[in-house]
């Protein structure tokens, strides 16, 4: 039974979005199932908050220093507070079907469904690294997870990307809601604490959308420098759930597999992206013995360390 939309609230963090920012508004426009939607933007200095107010979105501006992945989103819950379920995008992710919100909503016809996320296919003009990424992490079958899994699954089982991925807000609120002094990974640790807690994680593979990044090395670098330190400040996630460098072997081999078949000459690029991410992650593991100013430096989000 579809859900009724006005339980129902979209919420898009938003920075100077430019050229793509059109298409993502075309995309929200066409949905079938288009729930009223706030747009928190920090501080644009382009269209992004004008052309979104034209568009029918409810903006909201924030100093831009202010800006936390998981507590600028857990504001948003509060500021929402009609609204019983809430969609998380992001200003790149392009809803790919009129369908995909109401898609991923109905998995809450499951009343043990916390939380749901969405399929991330790439971008048309991404890369074989970047294409590989997406078709590795978000596959084309849907499934349902539990705390069960987490023996076969590990620390993928909590596997959930605030690009596109909606939330009960009961069960959210019952885990403490978003983290507000996570580097970033807002996502995994409400899914984690979701698991543990009893409540189970959809993936609804029909529910897509357009969602990918070439970065460059130094970028493969920081973000993994932040992926340190959030397991490293999240101890409890490893702990409970399992280490990740199971995980990410399996992804190595994958990704050498696919650029063999699609891109053989990315293959070296390949390789020393891996020695940078490995690289980055265990610098951010070890965060704790470096100076603010040079974790400044490190990381893809500076205003965090403050």
């Amino acid at each position: 039974m579809p859900l009724d939309p006005s339980k129902v609230a979209v919420c898009v963090p938003t920075l100077n979005a430019g050229n793509a920012w059109g298409r993502w508004l075309d995309a929200w426009s066409a949905q079938r199932v288009r729930p009223p939607t706030l747009a928190i933007d920090s501080e644009s200095n382009d269209d992004t908050p004008l052309l979104a107010q034209a568009a029918g979105l409810r903006v909201q501006r924030i100093p831009r220093a202010t800006f936390n992945h998981g507590g600028t989103r857990q504001r948003s819950v509060e500021q929402l507070g009609d609204a019983e379920f809430i969609v998380f995008l992001t200003q790149d992710a392009i809803l790919a079907t009129p369908h995909a919100i109401g898609n991923l909503l109905a998995e809450f016809d499951d009343p043990a469904v916390g939380a749901v996320g969405g399929r991330q296919l790439p971008h048309p003009d991404a890369g074989p690294i970047a294409a590989h990424a997406r078709h590795f992490n978000y596959p084309d079958s849907s499934c349902v997870r539990s705390a069960a899994d987490i023996p076969a699954l590990g620390i993928r089982t909590a596997f959930l990307s605030n690009s596109f991925a909606a939330y009960r807000r009961r069960a959210l609120l019952a885990v403490g809601g978003f983290p507000s002094d996570v580097i970033f990974g807002e996502d995994m640790c409400v899914a984690a604490r979701m698991l543990l807690s009893g409540w189970k994680l959809a993936y609804r593979a029909d529910a897509a959308v357009h969602h990918s990044h070439d970065y460059g090395m130094a970028q493969e670098f920081r973000r993994y420098f932040d992926l340190g330190v959030m397991h490293a400040r999240e101890t409890w996630l490893t702990q409970r759930l399992g280490r990740p460098e199971g995980e990410g072997a399996r992804f190595v081999r994958s990704e050498l597999l696919w650029l063999a078949r699609h891109a053989p000459q990315l293959i070296p690029s390949a390789a020393l992206r891996t020695l940078l991410k490995l690289a980055g992650y265990q610098l951010g593991k070890a965060e704790a013995a470096l100076p603010v100013g040079i974790k400044r430096q490190l990381g893809m989000l500076s205003s965090y360390w403050r």
